[in-house]
């Protein structure tokens, strides 16, 4: 708004007037970036799916692309909420989802898109195509057109010792002006709108200065060329250009928390058994409801929370407690949706189905937990003093020239002053810093989405980790048993899908045991398996956590020890840990003494078992009351803890949905890229403000070099490379600092 009753466009009075008569004048005060202009509502939205609820209420989920900021979020929220026949409406910033309940009679799909589009948003279904990002295409043209403005420039600066024919000096001049204009008015456009919108909202972001800049250079170079004179052009390019290296950097690998939680929920199955009075038929698993009675056998995956009614089967509940070690449930059981029968057949009543069930909570839980910000760009917050500083001076030492020595000279002085104070290397210092670390961080194993939580892990302090698949290789190994027994039981076992089974054929395999054949051999839902061997009768069972025992018609004949071994180097990485200041704790859905027994074996500094997905979601936002934390994790069953820390990692070998939420992936079956991982945060948090600190001392003797009149504006256009290349090398220094500082730790 520019007066009273004025306005820049047609937009911004449609948007004051929505929510100045909804009473939200306080939108204006809380807000700090401009959204964009109204979009034309376009799309089928009659067809647009919505849930119907108990209450006969509608819910229907949105994606709204365009929210720059928190109090976007709140305005989308507030005005849609008080729309007539609206019970509420939340939008999540960070995904952008936002969710409505309201009532069909009285406002339609269509009416609450509509509000959300007058106010410069864009709403969408959420099957509908992401709206385009054109910034790599800018990067494209700005790199194109730099490659071949340097071309001409150095053309210039060599044809000035011998010489130049004017008609080519004239012709490389204005061709260098040519292409510095789809520079200017294209590439570096995202530039000029962000800062734009930074104004009109009070905020003066680093896009401000960058803009600034770029406009006298052009402007500069424009007029050089007007009069014959060298532009000096090849700057602007090289600014744009490694500007736009530094945006594209850190848009990559945006976290995915909507395919996340998508993931989680596509684990379930969608067809079951369920039992009638009749027999039995296949449904749809959406048409279950609570009460209805299911059967599951053999194979079948758990599409529901229910209790076990009938029959006995050993069931994996990896998705509650992440132990691929199954467990035995009968009668008055508890199963979950997502667990898998392994052996038996049971009838599980539905107690809870669909959005109730745990695995539909554990999305939900991710896609709460994923709404939070990333840590600003330490540079933004120099943009508003460099920017005024920078302005002041030029003024100042461009009138105190022009006073001096003439209008002509006060120009150059004040141009020079300008451009050798641009902004280039103090925007990139952070980006350049942060991509750097990046790569050395993936070159060690752990390949991270963002680079806003690579900085993030520099300040944690305490790291949560899970156990199996973790800490410890994920599947039952033997620890001891003697080679005869060994031999028998797995005889029983060979055919079996089990992971025991499995597991004790590995062994005997590594061992070279010879394998007698069983005969009779049949498996005992959830008790363990039994059959003849040279006509003695056999049977192998459990004997409590990390057991089996082998039993004959004389006896016991044997005890097989399992146990999920520690990675190899695990104790090495936490001691590693320690050494660097972080506190380690251990979670895990396993027996709490297997879980105090790693450890205790491994030097963590807690270990607590029978932690349930949600649980550990719990413990770790209680821990960050402290200070931020980090998780490491694989398994769906994660999916809450890794949402919920500050620094999510996951496993290579996980799931899905844990990679697709983590903000970082580890790419080895090991833990020592953990640590190397925080000495990369570490080092490049240093590696940043060590460029600041670069950045600013190279624009203080600058700045104070044009001014006197020591630097004309060739020489500050040459000397904005050379800074951009002193914050590179301060970049390229984070290789050397994680070597240092995991050896540091080692010792």
């Amino acid at each position: 708004m520019v007066g009273e009753d004025a306005f820049c466009c047609t937009g911004c009075e449609v948007a004051w007037s929505l929510v100045h008569e909804a009473g939200l004048d306080a939108y204006y005060a809380r807000r700090d970036e401009a959204g964009t202009r109204p979009a034309p509502l376009t799309g089928a939205w009659e067809s647009v799916p919505f849930t119907e609820l108990a209450d006969g209420s509608c819910e229907v989920t949105l994606q709204v692309d365009g929210l720059r900021c928190a109090s976007c979020t709140w305005v989308v929220e507030s005005l849609v909420g008080q729309q007539a026949g609206v019970h509420d409406a939340t939008v999540s910033y960070a995904t952008g989802r936002t969710r409505v309940r309201f009532e069909p009679d009285a406002v339609s799909v269509r009416a609450l898109a509509d509000t959300i589009a007058k106010l410069g948003y864009s709403p969408r279904p959420l099957d509908a195509p992401a709206p385009r990002d054109d910034l790599l295409a800018r990067l494209g043209v700005a790199a194109f057109c730099t490659a071949n403005l340097m071309l001409l420039s150095v053309s210039l600066y060599a044809g000035w010792g011998p010489g130049m024919e004017a008609r080519f000096q004239t012709l490389f001049q204005w061709g260098s002006l040519a292409l510095a204009t789809p520079i200017a008015a294209y590439a570096a456009a995202p530039f000029f709108h962000s800062a734009y919108r930074g104004l009109r909202a009070g905020a003066v972001g680093m896009d401000v200065p960058i803009a600034i800049a770029v406009t006298v250079l052009y402007a500069h170079g424009a007029f050089r060329t007007l009069n014959g004179a060298e532009g000096y052009l090849d700057s602007l390019g090289m600014l744009v250009t490694l500007l736009l290296v530094g945006r594209v950097l850190e848009r990559r690998g945006r976290r995915a928390a909507a395919d996340a939680a998508a993931a989680i929920a596509s684990s379930l199955p969608v067809q079951t058994r369920r039992r009638t009075e009749t027999g039995v038929e296949d449904v749809p698993v959406d048409a279950l409801v609570a009460g209805d009675v299911v059967e599951l056998g053999l194979g079948d995956e758990v599409p529901v929370d229910g209790t076990v009614i009938h029959g006995q089967a050993s069931i994996q509940m990896a998705i509650l407690t992440g132990e691929a070690e199954p467990v035995s449930v009968g009668i008055g059981g508890e199963v979950v949706a997502g667990a898998s029968v392994l052996a038996g057949a049971v009838a599980v009543r539905v107690d809870k189905v669909g959005e109730d069930t745990l695995a539909h909570r554990l999305a939900a839980a991710v896609r709460a937990a994923t709404d939070r910000p990333l840590p600003p760009n330490p540079a933004d917050r120099l943009a508003p003093a460099f920017t005024i500083v920078t302005l002041t001076l030029a003024g100042l030492a461009g009138a105190a020239w022009a006073l001096m020595a003439g209008p002509e000279r006060g120009i150059e002085v004040g141009v020079a002053v300008l451009v050798v104070a641009c902004p280039c290397a103090l925007g990139l210092s952070v980006p350049l810093a942060v991509a750097s670390g990046l790569g050395a961080v993936a070159r060690r194993g752990v390949v991270f989405q963002d680079g806003g939580r690579l900085l993030a892990l520099a300040g944690v302090r305490t790291v949560v980790m899970d156990k199996t698949g973790t800490v410890t290789g994920g599947t039952p190994a033997v620890l001891s048993a003697d080679d005869d027994v060994l031999a028998r039981a797995a005889s029983l076992e060979r055919s079996s899908r089990h992971p025991i089974a499995r597991a004790i054929l590995a062994e005997c395999e590594r061992r070279g045991l010879a394998l007698p054949l069983a005969t009779d051999v049949s498996e005992l839902p959830g008790s363990g398996i039994e059959g003849r061997l040279n006509g003695e009768w056999l049977r192998l069972t459990s004997a409590g956590p990390g057991a089996v025992v082998l039993q004959s018609e004389s006896g016991v004949s044997g005890v097989i020890r399992l146990g999920d071994q520690p990675r190899d180097d695990a104790a090495a990485a936490i001691a590693q840990l320690h050494a660097a200041g972080i506190r380690t704790q251990l979670l895990s859905g396993d027996h709490p003494e297997v879980t105090a027994a790693v450890g205790q074996a491994l030097g963590l500094d807690a270990a607590l078992g029978s932690i349930t997905p949600e649980g550990k979601a719990e413990h770790i936002d209680a821990l960050r009351r402290d200070g931020p934390v980090a998780f490491i994790g694989d398994g769906l069953n994660d999916g809450a803890a890794l949402a919920a820390a500050d620094v999510g990692l996951a496993m290579h070998s996980g799931v899905t949905s844990s990679v697709l939420l983590a903000d970082a992936v580890v790419t080895r079956a090991a833990l020592r890229p953990l640590v190397a991982a925080v000495a990369g945060a570490r080092a490049t948090e240093a590696a940043v403000k060590s460029n600041l600190t670069r950045a600013i001392v190279y624009n203080i003797a600058a700045i104070a070099a044009a001014m006197f009149g020591l630097i004309n504006p060739l020489v500050a256009a040459i000397l904005m490379p050379l800074s951009s290349a002193w914050v590179v090398i301060g970049a390229l220094s984070v290789d050397r600092r994680i070597d240092r500082m995991e050896t540091e730790w080692t010792s």
